[in-house]
């Protein structure tokens, strides 16, 4: 395998090297750092140097300009991350709850 591309980082569950992207939402994604002829991705370098990748869809899907073809990386991760879930809140309850308030009596 060639070597691990400038601006790269390993994953943290398979340790293969990553490049994070960000959509045009402002999601970061995590791509492939290899060009992959098989990606649905489009990934370029803004004026900035922010990686910024795009969907290759059947209204743009050819290259444009200075794009290469990527993989996301979440659908070759040997080993995905388990998705976070919120703490399961299972405690006593105790005491009363004080009732709402109904503004000012006169």
């Amino acid at each position: 395998m060639p070597a691990a591309p400038s601006g790269s980082a390993p994953c943290p569950s398979c340790g293969e090297p990553i490049r994070w992207a960000v959509t045009a939402a402002g999601n970061r994604q995590a791509v492939n750092a290899h060009p992959d002829p098989a990606g649905n991705l489009g990934v370029y370098a803004d004026g900035t140097g922010r990686l910024r990748v795009r969907v290759l869809t059947t209204e743009r899907p050819a290259l444009e300009h200075a794009e290469w073809q990527a993989m996301p990386h979440a659908a070759t991760c040997p080993r995905p991350r388990p998705r976070r879930t919120a703490p399961r809140r299972d405690r006593e309850r105790t005491g009363t709850r004080p009732a709402p308030w109904r503004g000012w009596t006169r």
